[in-house]
Formats: C-alpha cells, structure tokens, sequence
C-alpha cells in the first residue's frame, strides 16, 4: 500500500509540472522587503504583500523585539485556558476601534478566521451567499457548516438579487465577499451589496485581507473606500499583508457575534494563541498608520504612476484603484516565462494561470508597495518592456 501511494503522489506530481503548475518556492536570504537578495543575487520584489512596507519597518520591528522581551516567545496554550495576555485584549481593542466594531477576535489567520466564522453563526436553517470569485478560505469555511449554499456571478449585482430571492425563506442570510479580490484587484461593489441587503434582511461579511490598513482615505479598508462604514456585520482580514506581513488574523463583528466565536469558534478553541510578539508589533503598525497618512499617500502615487507606465508601455491590465495590477498575457506558458526572464534581470514576480485564475486568463500579478521608490518601479517597467518585446507581448 505504502509504494502504491509513493506511485501514485509521483504522476500526480509529475502531473503538475507537466501542466506548468509546479510551485517552487525561492529562497530569500534576506528580510522581507521591496528589494531582497536571493541565491541569483539582488532582486526588487513586487509579488509580496507587503503594501505599506511594514515587514521590517524599524519600529516594528523594535516593536516585536520589546514585545518579545515583556511577554515571551509563545503561550504554549489556547486562549481559554491560559493563553490571553493583556497584549492580546489591547490589539484586539485597537483593531476594534481602528475599523469602527464592537468588538475582535484574534486567530492564527484568516484562514482559521473564515474557518471559525461560518460554522459558528450558521446553521441548516440559514444561507449564505458567496462571490464565485471569493477566496479558498471563505469557500472552505463555508463547505464546514451546514447553511444551504448559493453562489452568485462575481460582482453581478443582479445575479446576488436572484440568489436573494431564492433563499428568502431561510432564517438568517448572510452575503459573503471580498472587499479586494486578489487576482484582479478589483473591489467588491458594496454599496450595492448593503442596500440589496436591507431589502432581502440579510447580514453582509467581508474579507478584507487585501483592504486592511491600505484601501480608504485612512486606511479602513473597502468599506471605507465604499462609503458603507457602519453598515457592514462582520470583517475577517489579516495581520499578515498591510498590518506589518507577519501572520494572525481576526474578526470584527457588531453585537454577539464575537463573543459566541469565542465560546464556539473550533480553531480558535483549539489553536494556541498567537505569538505575543506578533501582537505587540501588530499594534505598532496600526498606530504608523493612524499616525500619518504618509504611507498610504505614497502607495497611491506609486499606485497611479505604475498603473499609467505599465498601459502606456502597451501592456493590457485590470483595470481599477488597488495595488494589485494584473498584467494580463493570457497564455499560461507564456506567464511562467516572463516571470522567469523578468527574474533574470533581477525583478521578483509571479506568473498565475489555471487553477489559480480561470482558464485562457493567465497573468503576471504585480503588486505595488509604499516602500518602492520610484527608481525601483522604473527598474521594474524597463525590464517587463525589454521581457514584453523579447517574448512577442509587446510589438517588436
């Protein structure tokens, strides 16, 4: 049984590499950051999510070693039994306060946060509607409870509607979407969403895993960028993007809902609390970003400048706001090779195709970050050009 198994892990590997899907993993001996050093030598990065720059920040880092001194390395237990530090309550006070909830819960992820969420609130009587484009850990927590399912076209309003009405005999509904979608970089209209919402009497969640701390004017995230603060029931999002690029995520909700994820929340109840470190450097970063708006100003200029560069360079990308720019090539082979070549000439990004994106759909995913200077980006755009003509995506 055992040699069966290696066999048949062994094609389905070989599978992979044969349809252009292997994920090799390149080795940074470096801290994160807009320019890293990897095995090849100095590369500029513009694949991480580091969108404010905060992943070695100096005072978060500082943070993180003072939070390691005052409260050690782990817990070494779950929340419940003796794993809460004052720390702990403090980030999630903050977050609460920073995004306008009543209260948060801290958790491993967002994975784990949309794991706990669905299963807890829902039930065989309730629905939930969900974005077909919406992330894997929103899909996979809803697959954990028993609600009836329905998903609607993305961004379709009209299609939501129908879905609406479908389910218009269930107890409770619940409209799930991502605030940014992370291949596109396109934003969740939720304007629309909420006002659908109060006419059928459901309940709207986000995740804004790509929104926290770097979309709105202050960074609030796309309920903000909306203008829907106030009229959205639960956020989960993460620590791990903007907010410093470590890990953890959390949920913030109105009313009980917090409170009932703490008494039923299963990877919550069962997974040790996060690294006190990680919350004492996470509370750093909401404070750079209340302090000033510097970041976020600058994200946006190197936003707009990137965006503009790349479609005059005649290049075909998503359109939209975020910093998320989809450089779209729509041949898979032809994706993983300009991410290779665009290596060479020492700038980090990711080819994606099918699975990851739908089929015919392939693309570069470039991701725009405060820390980049301008020069950085300039590198960035001559080399895609240099890549671009060379592999017949741009004219010769």
């Amino acid at each position: 049984m055992h040699a069966d198994l290696q066999q048949h892990l062994s094609a389905e590997l070989d599978a992979i590499r044969e349809a252009r899907l292997f994920k090799d993993e390149r080795v940074l001996e470096s801290p994160q950051g807009t320019e890293v050093r990897v095995p090849a030598g100095d590369v500029v990065v513009l694949c991480a999510n580091n969108y404010l720059g905060l992943s070695s920040h100096p005072e978060v880092v500082r943070a993180a070693h003072e939070g390691l001194d005052r409260w050690g390395y782990g817990m070494s237990s779950v929340r419940f039994i003796c794993g809460t530090q004052t720390v702990h309550r403090d980030l999630e006070a903050a977050i609460a306060r920073f995004l306008g909830f009543d209260d948060t819960i801290l958790f491993s992820s967002c994975f784990d946060a949309n794991a706990a969420l669905f299963e807890t609130l829902l039930g065989s009587e309730d629905a939930v509607i969900s974005d077909a484009l919406n992330h894997a850990s929103i899909i996979d927590g809803i697959r954990l409870c028993k609600a009836q399912r329905f998903r609607y076209a993305h961004s379709d309003i009209g299609d939501l509607e129908a879905k609406l009405v479908e389910a218009r005999d269930a107890r409770f509904k619940l409209v799930f979407t991502d605030g940014v979608f992370s291949m596109d970089g396109d934003v969740a209209r939720l304007r629309e969403i909420c006002d659908l919402a109060v006419r059928h009497g459901a309940l709207v969640g986000v995740d804004d895993s790509h929104a926290t701390g770097l979309l709105g004017a202050t960074g609030r995230g796309s309920a903000e960028h909306c203008g829907v603060r106030g009229r959205i029931d639960v956020v989960t999002s993460t620590l791990g993007k903007a907010l410093g690029g470590a890990s953890g995520g959390f949920i913030a909700a109105r009313g009980n809902i917090v409170p009932m994820l703490r008494q039923r929340g299963r990877p919550y109840l069962f997974s040790n609390s996060l690294m006190p470190a990680i919350a004492a450097a996470s509370l750093k970063a909401l404070e750079l970003i209340d302090r000033s708006h510097d970041l976020l100003d600058r994200l946006h200029d190197n936003t707009a400048y990137f965006r503009k560069r790349v479609v005059d360079l005649g290049f075909e990308i998503r359109p939209g706001e975020t910093p998320i720019v989809p450089i779209m090539l729509y041949d898979a082979a032809l994706a993983a090779r300009f991410a290779a070549e665009v290596l060479e000439e020492g700038i980090y990004v990711i080819g994606f195709s099918y699975p990851v994106v739908p089929r015919g759909e392939a693309r570069v995913r470039v991701q725009i970050s405060a820390g980049h200077t301008r020069g950085q980006l300039d590198r960035a755009l001559d080399a895609f050009e240099r890549v671009g003509r060379r592999l017949g995506a741009l004219p010769a």
